[in-house]
């Protein structure tokens, strides 16, 4: 296990899928900040006016990738692009709210699957194709949702957009089972707390620089392999 943090502390390189805007964004930033080489991805790149705006504002910290989730073959083409590179973190920032009116009542099987494959499929699946890149003594970090705690859900609300990071933190726990076994990897599902970002709000208490610098905190921070769910504080959340 030494070794395995060992490893982890030099290896200061991270991909950040979902960094165009937002918390995805925010994390880009905040690692660069405290010195990692940070892959970036958007879904367009050509359009990620904040994201260049970033990279460039840290001088050379930040590379801009492109890759769609809901796409397959973007996937793979991402893979392979990055094919013999070992990285120190996966962070998998992806998430759609789902119709607005979140009601299991009148929501259309397209619905549905739409947000399920973004929110649940398709970051597993992408999981998969980058497990082979990361480090030994890594991590691979999913952003889930203290929403997709089944245990947690006393007060109801937002019962579709539950239900599909429900169906991610149930998807990561197989993938760990499957596809991680023994390597000597960290696996982290993370609550980002409520922020004020697109999806998030303006009347979330956090702003996401105080949400993305707990949650590099406990990256950064001395860990055993295995899987957690967490808070942007560390606290652990019941699945």
């Amino acid at each position: 296990m030494a070794t395995a943090t060992a490893n982890h502390a030099q290896n200061k390189t991270a991909i950040i899928v979902g960094a165009s805007r937002g918390l995805g964004l925010g994390l880009a930033r905040e690692f660069a900040h405290r010195g990692w080489k940070v892959t970036a991805t958007a879904r367009n790149a050509a359009t990620a006016t904040e994201l260049a705006a970033a990279a460039a504002a840290v001088g050379g910290g930040i590379a801009v990738e492109e890759v769609d989730l809901d796409r397959p073959e973007s996937v793979d083409a991402l893979a392979a692009r990055l094919a013999g590179r070992r990285f120190g973190l996966v962070f998998i920032n992806a998430g759609v709210p789902g119709p607005q009116h979140q009601s299991a009542d009148i929501a259309t099987p397209q619905e549905v699957g739409a947000l399920m494959y973004t929110n649940a499929v398709a970051p597993i699946r992408l999981a998969r194709r980058l497990l082979p890149l990361i480090a030994d003594g890594g991590t691979l970090a999913f952003m889930s949702s203290n929403m997709g705690s089944v245990a947690g859900n006393l007060s109801g609300g937002m019962e579709l957009y539950r239900a599909s990071k429900a169906a991610l933190n149930s998807l990561t726990r197989s993938f760990v089972a499957n596809d991680v076994g023994d390597r000597p990897i960290a696996v982290l599902t993370m609550h980002p707390g409520w922020v004020r970002t697109a999806m998030g709000g303006a009347d979330a208490p956090l702003a996401v620089e105080e949400s993305v610098a707990g949650l590099t905190d406990i990256i950064e921070a001395s860990r055993p392999s295995g899987h957690r769910f967490v808070d942007y504080r560390g606290a652990e959340l019941p699945w």
